[in-house]
């Protein structure tokens, strides 16, 4: 049977045949390519995934105010209101299980700059700190500070597994990148890279568009498309092989992220969680983040856009939101229960369909680049499978000291690099502040490889007074503007 008979049986049975519409136009190269290219989709399954995604917006449009509840106590702490005897006996866990080689951190990098105005990684963006760290950089630099920090504790030292799922656009930048720098210190036989799947984008009835006459168009399948992704491509067996347990998984948008925090890490080992979310409380019943709650009597992240005004604004006794655990894409998983997810509920997981503009080459050959929403992309949410979790927890961290998000240009004003650059420093001066240093001004950076959360600072800064800009670094005590 010719190559283009084997396909057309294919896609005439799931009417998707218009995509060999210019099949007698292409070169023998192009059709090899193209031919490639359809081995990989699953015509049948995506089919599938279009009409559940379709029913499931129809969902979406009811409220679900009336199912929803909030965290019980019993799988809800605080750090800003635990003892400190509590945080020490959970950061201590964690560090027992760092020490151990039992901890790895995933790294979901596969969002390109576009909101922020750039055509690379967002990985390798740099919000114009003193030192000129991006976030790739300052993120590594973190997990060789907890590492030391977990030695210094238990006498042992245990390697963190930095795992790092990019998209078919970040890939390859991404792989350059860390090669070109030397993975920022971290031994390379501990950074693992692998890609997100890819899904095809549909018109609003079903049909597969052409980004050109041999490619079928593709977009990213969701920073939920990290369970597919860690059994196909073999990151399930790599977690085994590493004696893995935990998992910290977080995005890469986030300044301010403590990666492998062993006070987090700890507090899920401590409760014997298989899951478990960070969040902070938000900041007014109006803010757009989705919260964490319980539909059903089981956990999920409910969107802001998805219950009304009144819920959002619904208070406790003490005239605290009642649903004010905001999700800010910092998890928690065993080991066990990802290999759960992926033998049992990956078929299960909710589908979210994002309206865009979708170029495409028309019946004509002709690209068409759209004015207004043409068609869907499909998502799935890293967040979706809290559902199936048996043991669930959440953490409630101090947005001040672990959470800034970078998302969009400066001329937005907010979740930009200017806010994440000051938030940063604010967070560094109190630091000092706290080991009895003055900062006049305030332009503050202090390098992970120093501290991780302000600790080892005291003998450094110490009744001293500096002016900014003030950088802490590894290898002098302090430059810049000291009096």
């Amino acid at each position: 049977m010719s190559t283009y008979n084997k396909f057309k049986t294919r896609l005439d049975h799931t009417n998707q045949i218009h995509l060999l519409q210019f099949w007698e136009e292409l070169t023998n190269e192009q059709r090899n390519d193209f031919a490639i290219q359809l081995e990989t989709i699953d015509f049948e399954e995506v089919n599938h995934l279009f009409q559940n995604a379709m029913a499931s917006l129809e969902e979406d449009s009811a409220k679900i105010d009336n199912r929803m509840k909030p965290i019980p106590p019993s799988q809800f702490e605080s750090e800003e209101n635990s003892h400190p005897e509590t945080l020490e006996r959970y950061r201590n866990i964690g560090y027992e299980e760092i020490s151990k080689g039992h901890v790895g951190v995933l790294l979901l990098a596969g969002g390109q700059g576009t909101r922020l105005g750039v055509t690379y990684p967002k990985g390798m963006y740099s919000v114009g700190l003193p030192s000129g760290k991006t976030l790739f950089q300052i993120q590594a630099e973190r997990i060789r500070r907890v590492e030391d920090l977990a030695s210094e504790y238990t006498g042992k030292h245990g390697n963190i597994t930095w795992y790092i799922m990019t998209s078919g656009p970040t890939e390859e930048a991404t792989e350059h990148f860390l090669k070109s720098h030397n993975y920022f210190g971290l031994r390379p036989e501990n950074v693992v890279q692998f890609d997100q799947g890819l899904l095809p984008c549909f018109d609003l009835s079903g049909r597969i568009f052409l980004e050109n006459k041999n490619k079928v168009a593709l977009a990213p399948d969701g920073n939920g498309g990290i369970y597919r992704a860690l059994r196909d491509k073999g990151i399930l067996n790599d977690l085994q092989r590493r004696g893995i347990r935990h998992l910290h998984v977080h995005s890469v948008d986030n300044i301010l992220v403590k990666v492998a925090d062993p006070a987090f890490i700890g507090y899920c080992v401590d409760k014997n969680a298989d899951c478990g979310a960070k969040v902070v409380r938000k900041s007014s019943p109006s803010e757009a983040v989705g919260v964490v709650c319980q539909v059903d009597g089981r956990f999920q992240v409910v969107e802001y856009s998805e219950i009304t005004e009144e819920t959002a604004n619904l208070r406790d006794e003490e005239g605290n939101l009642v649903f004010s655990a905001g999700s800010i894409c910092n998890h928690y998983f065993s080991t066990n229960f990802l290999n759960e997810i992926a033998a049992k509920h990956l078929k299960k997981l909710k589908l979210h369909v994002a309206k865009k503009k979708i170029p495409f080459v028309d019946e004509n050959g002709d690209k068409v680049k759209p004015d207004k929403a043409n068609g869907i992309k499909i998502e799935k949410f890293v967040f979706d499978v809290f559902q199936f979790s048996d043991h669930f927890v959440t953490w409630e961290v101090p947005r001040h000291s672990e959470f800034s998000a970078l998302k969009n240009s400066d001329d937005v004003g907010r979740d930009c690099p200017s806010t994440s650059r000051k938030d940063l420093f604010s967070l560094h001066k109190k630091y000092i502040a706290a080991a009895g240093g003055t900062v006049v001004g305030d332009i503050v950076e202090i390098s992970p490889l120093v501290s991780y959360a302000g600790e080892s600072l005291n003998e450094k800064v110490e009744g001293k007074v500096f002016r900014e800009p003030v950088l802490v670094n590894y290898e002098k005590a302090i430059t810049n503007g000291h009096s």
